[in-house]
Formats: structure tokens, C-alpha cells, sequence
């Protein structure tokens, strides 16, 4: 065997030991889901998703599971009348995410939470 030959069996030897899960940190972490994307390691979040939610209700629309991507969250929003009670709840994978409080939406106010914590860690919101 030459040595390029060597030399690239070597190189491939670490490339698959540094992705095979062996690198420190959560990667070693039991129930966490990793995927390799741009020689980046990216943990995979399932989320809840539910389209439309009425209250007293079970989901009406788009009820099921979503998985995270890396530039993304889990979502749960609610949207309140102005008097404060909750008219409609909604959660799912969002893009670019961020945790707002009573934002007016014509006659109504809209809440966002996200998380990326766990699985479904926008069930309980």
C-alpha cells in the first residue's frame, strides 16, 4: 500500500470516528437525535404541531408531529380576545422564532413561545 493510500485511509478512520457519535457533549447524551449537516453536529427537536385549537377543544386542523430544523423552533401560540380569554391556539415548527407577549393583532392579542430544549417542549404551554 502507498502511502496517499495510507494517508487517506487514515484521514477516512478519523472522519468516521469523529462523526460516529464519539465527539464530547450532548452528542453522548442517551435519547438525543444528531444529524450531521454542513460538518456541523445538529440536534433534531420534534414538536407538537396543531394548525388551529379552540378552546374546550381538540385540534381542528393539522394535528401531528414536525421536526425542528436547525434555524428553527418549536412554536406555541395563543391568540386572546381583548378581555384576556384565550380565543384560539395554534403551535408548530417556526422559523426564526422569538417569545413575544400580547402583540395586537387587529381586535385581538397574540402570544408566541418557543423552545428547543426537548421533544415536544411546546405541548405545555
Amino acid at each position: 500500500m502507498c502511502k496517499s493510500q495510507l494517508l487517506r485511509c487514515l484521514i477516512f478512520l478519523c472522519y468516521l470516528k469523529v462523526f460516529s457519535g464519539s465527539l464530547p457533549g450532548d452528542a453522548n447524551k442517551p435519547g438525543k437525535v444528531l444529524v450531521h449537516e454542513n460538518n456541523n453536529v445538529v440536534e433534531i427537536v420534534q414538536c407538537r404541531m396543531c394548525h388551529l385549537k379552540f378552546p374546550g377543544e381538540n385540534c381542528t386542523r393539522g394535528r401531528g408531529i414536525c421536526t425542528a430544523t436547525a434555524e428553527e423552533a418549536c412554536m406555541a401560540g395563543k391568540v386572546f380576545k381583548r378581555d384576556g380569554t384565550i380565543w384560539l391556539n395554534f403551535m408548530g415548527c417556526l422559523k426564526n422564532c422569538a417569545n413575544v407577549k400580547k402583540i395586537k393583532w387587529g381586535p385581538y392579542l397574540v402570544d408566541f413561545r418557543c423552545c428547543r430544549g426537548q421533544d415536544m417542549c411546546n405541548e405545555n404551554f
